[in-house]
């Protein structure tokens, strides 16, 4: 899970960026996330392969700096 916050009125170009970045190799399944306050989440799922992870965006497009976080299912 990928998280950012924009700049001040920058929300619609984070996510224009976060939408050109291609992960190589690509994620089984990725979805993209807006919330207040220009917060832009990624969500992706991996194969045994990856994860592969987002860059971090250009500094002047960033709130603060992006938050990473790894997760693995657990069989229910």
């Amino acid at each position: 899970m990928w998280e950012a916050r924009a700049a001040e009125g920058r929300g619609a170009e984070l996510l224009a960026w976060v939408r050109q970045q291609a992960l190589h190799p690509a994620p089984a399944r990725r979805e993209t996330f807006t919330a207040a306050a220009d917060r832009v989440l990624v969500i992706t799922w991996w194969e045994s392969t990856g994860p592969a992870e987002l860059p971090d965006p250009p500094a002047g497009l960033l709130h603060r700096p992006v938050h990473r976080w790894r997760f693995q299912q657990v069989p229910e």
